[in-house]
Protein backbone atom coordinates (compact mmCIF):
# COMPACT_ATOMS: atom_id res chain seq x y z
CA UNK A 1 0.00 0.00 0.00
CA UNK A 2 3.00 2.13 -0.42
CA UNK A 3 2.80 5.68 -1.78
CA UNK A 4 6.05 8.09 -3.07
CA UNK A 5 6.43 12.08 -3.65
CA UNK A 6 6.93 11.61 -7.27
CA UNK A 7 3.33 10.18 -7.33
CA UNK A 8 1.78 13.10 -5.32
CA UNK A 9 -0.45 15.46 -6.93
CA UNK A 10 -3.41 17.91 -5.74
CA UNK A 11 -6.20 15.59 -4.60
CA UNK A 12 -9.78 17.05 -5.44
CA UNK A 13 -11.82 18.72 -3.20
CA UNK A 14 -14.47 16.74 -0.85
CA UNK A 15 -17.34 18.08 -3.42
CA UNK A 16 -14.99 17.27 -6.18
CA UNK A 17 -14.32 13.67 -5.58
CA UNK A 18 -17.80 13.28 -5.04
CA UNK A 19 -19.06 14.80 -7.97
CA UNK A 20 -16.69 12.59 -9.71
CA UNK A 21 -18.73 9.75 -8.78
CA UNK A 22 -21.91 11.12 -8.92
CA UNK A 23 -20.92 11.86 -12.97
CA UNK A 24 -19.48 8.11 -13.16
CA UNK A 25 -22.66 6.49 -11.90
CA UNK A 26 -24.84 8.70 -14.34
CA UNK A 27 -23.09 7.73 -16.70
CA UNK A 28 -22.99 4.11 -16.00
CA UNK A 29 -27.04 4.46 -15.35
CA UNK A 30 -27.17 5.71 -18.94
CA UNK A 31 -25.51 2.56 -20.30
CA UNK A 32 -22.61 5.03 -21.48
CA UNK A 33 -19.61 4.21 -18.70
CA UNK A 34 -17.01 5.95 -18.42
CA UNK A 35 -13.82 4.38 -20.00
CA UNK A 36 -11.55 3.83 -17.23
CA UNK A 37 -7.86 4.30 -17.61
CA UNK A 38 -6.40 0.49 -17.62
CA UNK A 39 -3.16 1.74 -19.94
CA UNK A 40 0.12 1.05 -19.61
CA UNK A 41 1.30 4.20 -19.16
CA UNK A 42 -1.19 4.48 -15.80
CA UNK A 43 0.06 0.71 -14.53
CA UNK A 44 3.60 2.08 -14.97
CA UNK A 45 2.78 5.49 -12.68
CA UNK A 46 0.97 3.72 -10.61
CA UNK A 47 4.08 1.27 -9.69
CA UNK A 48 5.44 4.54 -8.53
CA UNK A 49 2.47 5.26 -6.03
CA UNK A 50 -1.28 5.56 -5.12
CA UNK A 51 -3.26 8.62 -4.82
CA UNK A 52 -6.55 7.34 -5.01
CA UNK A 53 -9.43 10.26 -5.05
CA UNK A 54 -11.95 8.50 -2.66
CA UNK A 55 -12.36 5.66 -0.33
CA UNK A 56 -15.29 3.45 -0.46
CA UNK A 57 -16.50 1.02 2.33
CA UNK A 58 -18.77 -1.78 0.62
CA UNK A 59 -20.17 -4.79 0.52
CA UNK A 60 -18.22 -7.85 -0.59
CA UNK A 61 -21.49 -8.87 -2.83
CA UNK A 62 -20.59 -10.20 -6.36
CA UNK A 63 -23.15 -7.87 -7.77
CA UNK A 64 -21.67 -4.62 -6.41
CA UNK A 65 -18.70 -3.87 -8.09
CA UNK A 66 -17.34 -0.41 -7.10
CA UNK A 67 -15.48 0.74 -9.97
CA UNK A 68 -17.87 -0.44 -12.74
CA UNK A 69 -20.81 1.76 -10.81
CA UNK A 70 -18.51 4.81 -11.04
CA UNK A 71 -16.45 4.41 -14.09
CA UNK A 72 -13.50 4.55 -11.81
CA UNK A 73 -10.26 3.02 -13.27
CA UNK A 74 -7.01 1.85 -12.22
CA UNK A 75 -5.64 3.78 -8.66
CA UNK A 76 -8.90 5.48 -8.13
CA UNK A 77 -10.53 3.99 -5.57
CA UNK A 78 -9.22 2.94 -2.27
CA UNK A 79 -12.09 -0.22 -0.99
CA UNK A 80 -12.94 -2.23 1.82
CA UNK A 81 -14.85 -4.70 1.30
CA UNK A 82 -16.82 -7.06 3.90
CA UNK A 83 -20.09 -8.29 3.68
CA UNK A 84 -22.57 -5.95 5.10
CA UNK A 85 -20.21 -3.08 4.57
CA UNK A 86 -18.93 -3.39 8.23
CA UNK A 87 -15.88 -2.73 9.25
CA UNK A 88 -13.50 -4.29 12.06
CA UNK A 89 -9.95 -3.25 13.39
CA UNK A 90 -8.60 -4.11 10.11
CA UNK A 91 -10.98 -2.08 7.71
CA UNK A 92 -11.38 0.42 10.09
CA UNK A 93 -7.24 0.69 10.05
CA UNK A 94 -7.30 0.80 5.96
CA UNK A 95 -9.67 4.17 5.91
CA UNK A 96 -7.62 5.67 8.52
CA UNK A 97 -4.28 4.46 6.27
CA UNK A 98 -6.24 5.98 3.08
CA UNK A 99 -6.96 9.17 4.95
CA UNK A 100 -3.87 9.83 7.39
CA UNK A 101 -1.18 8.58 4.42
CA UNK A 102 -2.92 8.81 0.76
CA UNK A 103 -4.92 12.13 1.67
CA UNK A 104 -8.17 11.00 0.31
CA UNK A 105 -10.61 13.59 0.91
CA UNK A 106 -13.85 11.30 0.30
CA UNK A 107 -14.86 8.21 2.06
CA UNK A 108 -18.37 6.62 0.48
CA UNK A 109 -19.83 4.03 2.91
CA UNK A 110 -22.04 2.24 -0.34
CA UNK A 111 -24.81 -0.29 0.94
CA UNK A 112 -27.08 -2.11 -1.56
CA UNK A 113 -30.80 -3.35 -2.21
CA UNK A 114 -31.50 -6.84 -1.08
CA UNK A 115 -27.95 -7.33 1.32
CA UNK A 116 -27.66 -11.12 2.12
CA UNK A 117 -26.18 -10.44 5.43
CA UNK A 118 -28.32 -7.87 6.44
CA UNK A 119 -31.11 -10.02 5.25
CA UNK A 120 -29.53 -12.44 7.74
CA UNK A 121 -29.30 -10.01 10.65
CA UNK A 122 -33.05 -9.54 9.90
CA UNK A 123 -33.71 -13.35 10.12
CA UNK A 124 -31.66 -13.18 13.25
CA UNK A 125 -34.19 -10.56 14.86
CA UNK A 126 -37.69 -11.72 13.26
CA UNK A 127 -37.26 -15.25 13.56
CA UNK A 128 -34.51 -16.26 15.85
CA UNK A 129 -32.17 -17.38 13.17
CA UNK A 130 -28.75 -19.32 14.20
CA UNK A 131 -25.59 -19.00 11.66
CA UNK A 132 -22.81 -21.66 11.41
CA UNK A 133 -19.15 -20.71 12.29
CA UNK A 134 -18.03 -16.62 11.84
CA UNK A 135 -21.02 -15.77 10.30
CA UNK A 136 -22.94 -15.13 13.06
CA UNK A 137 -20.45 -12.79 14.65
CA UNK A 138 -20.29 -11.72 11.30
CA UNK A 139 -23.50 -9.98 11.59
CA UNK A 140 -23.87 -9.13 14.84
CA UNK A 141 -23.30 -5.29 14.24
CA UNK A 142 -26.16 -5.22 11.58
CA UNK A 143 -28.30 -6.12 14.31
CA UNK A 144 -28.76 -2.81 16.23
CA UNK A 145 -29.46 -1.29 12.43
CA UNK A 146 -32.47 -4.17 12.25
CA UNK A 147 -33.89 -3.37 15.58
CA UNK A 148 -34.04 0.28 14.67
CA UNK A 149 -35.79 0.24 11.51
CA UNK A 150 -38.09 -2.57 12.99
CA UNK A 151 -39.46 0.38 14.91
CA UNK A 152 -40.77 2.09 11.29
CA UNK A 153 -41.70 -0.42 9.11
CA UNK A 154 -43.11 -3.35 8.58
CA UNK A 155 -41.44 -7.29 7.70
CA UNK A 156 -41.64 -6.79 4.48
CA UNK A 157 -39.63 -3.38 3.88
CA UNK A 158 -37.76 -4.17 7.01
CA UNK A 159 -34.25 -5.59 4.78
CA UNK A 160 -34.62 -2.34 2.63
CA UNK A 161 -34.60 -0.06 5.83
CA UNK A 162 -32.41 -2.04 7.36
CA UNK A 163 -29.92 -1.97 4.53
CA UNK A 164 -30.11 2.30 4.80
CA UNK A 165 -29.72 2.45 8.58
CA UNK A 166 -27.04 0.12 8.77
CA UNK A 167 -25.05 2.58 5.97
CA UNK A 168 -26.53 5.74 8.36
CA UNK A 169 -24.75 4.14 11.49
CA UNK A 170 -21.25 3.66 9.58
CA UNK A 171 -21.46 7.24 8.62
CA UNK A 172 -22.67 8.33 11.92
CA UNK A 173 -19.60 6.50 13.36
CA UNK A 174 -16.80 7.65 11.03
CA UNK A 175 -17.80 11.18 11.26
CA UNK A 176 -18.31 10.96 15.10
CA UNK A 177 -17.16 8.40 16.93
CA UNK A 178 -13.63 8.14 14.96
CA UNK A 179 -10.23 8.37 15.69
CA UNK A 180 -8.62 12.28 15.73
CA UNK A 181 -7.00 11.40 12.33
CA UNK A 182 -10.56 10.85 10.53
CA UNK A 183 -12.22 13.52 12.80
CA UNK A 184 -9.83 16.52 12.73
CA UNK A 185 -9.89 16.49 8.39
CA UNK A 186 -13.89 16.69 8.74
CA UNK A 187 -13.48 19.60 10.87
CA UNK A 188 -10.96 21.07 8.66
CA UNK A 189 -13.23 20.73 5.18
CA UNK A 190 -10.52 18.08 4.35
CA UNK A 191 -12.81 15.13 4.75
CA UNK A 192 -15.94 14.44 3.58
CA UNK A 193 -18.12 11.04 4.83
CA UNK A 194 -21.51 10.24 3.05
CA UNK A 195 -23.36 7.66 2.47
CA UNK A 196 -25.40 5.82 -0.36
CA UNK A 197 -27.42 2.86 -1.36
CA UNK A 198 -26.97 0.90 -4.75
CA UNK A 199 -30.01 0.22 -6.67
CA UNK A 200 -29.38 -3.59 -7.98
CA UNK A 201 -31.94 -3.37 -11.67
CA UNK A 202 -31.26 0.46 -12.24
CA UNK A 203 -27.89 0.36 -11.05
CA UNK A 204 -28.86 4.06 -9.68
CA UNK A 205 -26.77 5.13 -6.58
CA UNK A 206 -29.03 6.79 -4.30
CA UNK A 207 -26.89 9.03 -1.88
CA UNK A 208 -28.66 9.30 1.36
Amino acid sequence: MATSASAIARQPTPDEALQRLVSGNDAFVADEPLPPDLSRERRLALAEGQQPFATLVGCSDSRVGPEQLFGAGLGELFIVRTAGNNVDTAGMGSIEYSVAVLKVPLIVVLGHEKCGAVAAAADVVTKDARFPGSIARMIEPIVPAVLAAQRNVGEEQLVDAAVEENVRRMVERLQKFSEPMLLEPQERGELKVVGAVYELATGKVRWL
